[in-house]
C-alpha cells in the first residue's frame, strides 16, 4: 500500500524543551489513524510538523515517498493536507460562503456565492445531516458547536486541488453526542481510498470506532501502535500510563430534591415563579444543562453570569465562568500562565493596593501540581500551553476565586481522562463546602455527577430530571 505520509526519528526541540522525541510513522494512503495520549504528550507538535506549521529540529518529513525541503504551511496546502484545529481557525465576522472562500480561492466568478453555498450545504448535508446552518449566516452568530460542524466541513470540500490527508484534531470537542456520532459514522462508512486522516481526541471510543490503527504517544514519543480492530480502552490507558487506569467511578452521592426550601437555600431561583420553564439552583447543588448543542445552554450560562440585569432570574451573585470557547472567551493571549491563572484572585494576592507577584506564583504553582499543567515555568506564555492545559488554566482560575456560584460551559473540552477525573474530584469537594455548579456538558457519563439536569430543546427548559430519572435514554427522549 502508498504511503502518503512518513516521518523518520523526527525531533523538535522549544528551547530547552524537547517536545518530540525520535517520532517515526508512516501513514497510508486511504487509512484512519487515531492519536491519542495525554495533553502535552506531543499530538499537537506532531500534528504542526506534518502541516509546516513549523519544522522539525532534525529527522526526516516525506511524503509521496520524496524528502520535503523548505517545507511550509503553503507546500502542504498544495499536497493536499488539511487540518481542522481544536481551536476555530474560521473569521467571526465573515460569513459562511466568505470564510469557505478565503479557504479556497478558487472559488471565484460572478455567482461564487452561490457556489461555496452549494458546496459548503452538500457536505454539511452528507456529514452532519440537521446541522441548521445558513451559508450565508456570520460565523460569529453560529453557536460554537455549529462553527465546528463547519469547520470539519470546510476541510472535506474539495475545489482545485484534491484532499490527500485530513487531519482531525479534538474534531467532536465542542459537538453534542449526535453531531459526533455523524462524523464517526461518516468516517468509518464513507472511507475514501485516496484519502488518509489522522484522528485526535481524548474520547477513546470514538478513536476505537472510526479509526484503522491507534498510536499512543507519552512524553513525546510514540510508545505503541496497536490496531483498532484488537485494542480496548484498558490496553490504551496502559500505554498512555495512566495511573489511574482500573480506577472505579468517583462515588457521588446527590443532593435530594427539595421542594419546601427557604430564600437561603436558592443560589438561583426563577424571578417571576414560572418554576416549570426556568432552572433554580440550591448551596452545594450540582445542576446539568442537557439537550442537544446550541438549544439554550449557553445563553442561560451568560444570563447567569450577568447577574445583576437578569430579567428571569434572582442570582445570589458574583459568579465566575469557565468558557467552553477558550480562544475567544477564556485565556488572555498575551499574558503568562501566571496572570491567566489569577485574574480572579486579586484579593488573595495583593499587597495594599500592589498585586504581590510571590503569592501569585504562588497559586499558579499550587494549581500546577494540582491539574498537572505540562509547563517549564508558569511565567512562560499561555500560549505555549496546548489547549487542553489552557483549559485546565481556565478551572484553575474559576476554582480558586471566591465566587460560590461556578458556571461551566463544557470545560473539559479538550482535556485528557486523568486529568476530567481529578477535575470531577475537586468538583465534588468543592460541592461538599456548598459550592454550587451549573455544568453545561456534551458528554453523557459528566451527567452522573449532576444533583438534576434540565433538557433545553428550542431555547427552553423541557424537562426537569433528578435522581433516578437523569439516564442518557430519558435525556435523549426530552431532546427530541
Amino acid at each position: 500500500m502508498k504511503n502518503i505520509i512518513e516521518l523518520k526519528d523526527i525531533d523538535r526541540f522549544f528551547m530547552q524543551s524537547q517536545a518530540l522525541d525520535k517520532v517515526s510513522l508512516k501513514i497510508d494512503e486511504g487509512e484512519i489513524i487515531g492519536i491519542v495520549g495525554h495533553n502535552g504528550a506531543g499530538k499537537s507538535t506532531l500534528v504542526n510538523i506534518i502541516t509546516g506549521t513549523y519544522p522539525q529540529t532534525s529527522g526526516e518529513l516525506l511524503i509521496d515517498g520524496e524528502t520535503c525541503a523548505n517545507y511550509d504551511v503553503f507546500e502542504a496546502n498544495k499536497k493536499g493536507i488539511r487540518t481542522v484545529f481544536q481551536e476555530l481557525s474560521l473569521c467571526p465576522n465573515l460569513s459562511v460562503v466568505e470564510n469557505l472562500r478565503v479557504f479556497h480561492p478558487t472559488i471565484s466568478g460572478v455567482r461564487w456565492r452561490a457556489r461555496a453555498a452549494a458546496l459548503a450545504l452538500g457536505v454539511l448535508d452528507s456529514i452532519f445531516p440537521g446541522h441548521g446552518i445558513s451559508p450565508f449566516a456570520n460565523v460569529g452568530d453560529l453557536t460554537l458547536g455549529q462553527r465546528q460542524t463547519f469547520e470539519i466541513a470546510k476541510a472535506f470540500i474539495v475545489t482545485d486541488a484534491p484532499s490527500r490527508l485530513i487531519i482531525l484534531d479534538e474534531p467532536t470537542s465542542a459537538l453534542d453526542p449526535k453531531m459526533a456520532r455523524h462524523l464517526t459514522d461518516y468516517l468509518k462508512l464513507s472511507k475514501d481510498p485516496k484519502i488518509s486522516c489522522i484522528y485526535i481526541s481524548h474520547i477513546l471510543d470514538e478513536v476505537l470506532t472510526c479509526t484503522d490503527r491507534v498510536v499512543v504517544m507519552k512524553n513525546g514519543r510514540i510508545v505503541s501502535i496497536l490496531p483498532s480492530s484488537s485494542a480496548d480502552k484498558q490496553q490504551i490507558l496502559e500505554q498512555m500510563g495512566s495511573s489511574k487506569v482500573g480506577a472505579k467511578k468517583l462515588s457521588y452521592s446527590r443532593v435530594p430534591a427539595k421542594d419546601d426550601s427557604t430564600s437561603s437555600d436558592f443560589v438561583v431561583k426563577p424571578r417571576h415563579g414560572d418554576e416549570a420553564a426556568c432552572v433554580t439552583v440550591l448551596r452545594g447543588e450540582v445542576v446539568g444543562l442537557a439537550g442537544l448543542a446550541g438549544h439554550g445552554q449557553t445563553s442561560l450560562l451568560m444570563e447567569l453570569y450577568d447577574y445583576k440585569h437578569s430579567k428571569n432570574y434572582i442570582i445570589e451573585g458574583p459568579a465566575t465562568f469557565i468558557a467552553g470557547d477558550r480562544t475567544n472567551d477564556g485565556i488572555f493571549p498575551v499574558w503568562s500562565i501566571v496572570k491567566n491563572m489569577t485574574t480572579q484572585t486579586w484579593d488573595k494576592i495583593r499587597a495594599f493596593l500592589l498585586i504581590n507577584p510571590q503569592q501569585e506564583k504562588q497559586v499558579a504553582e499550587k494549581w500546577q501540581g494540582i491539574i498537572n499543567i505540562k509547563t517549564e515555568s508558569v511565567e512562560n506564555n499561555i500560549l505555549s500551553l496546548s489547549g487542553g492545559n489552557q483549559q485546565k488554566i481556565l478551572f484553575a482560575r474559576c476554582l480558586e476565586s471566591s465566587s460560590a456560584l461556578v458556571l461551566m460551559d463544557d470545560p473539559t473540552r479538550g482535556v485528557d481522562v486523568e486529568t476530567k477525573d481529578e477535575i470531577y474530584r475537586i468538583i465534588i469537594e468543592a460541592k461538599a463546602k456548598n459550592r454550587s455548579f451549573v455544568w453545561y456538558t456534551t458528554e453523557m457519563g459528566e451527567i452522573e455527577y449532576c444533583d438534576s439536569v434540565y433538557v433545553f430543546k428550542a431555547g427552553k427548559v423541557v424537562a426537569k430530571l433528578t435522581g433516578d430519572k437523569i439516564t442518557e435514554e430519558e435525556i435523549l427522549r426530552s431532546s427530541f
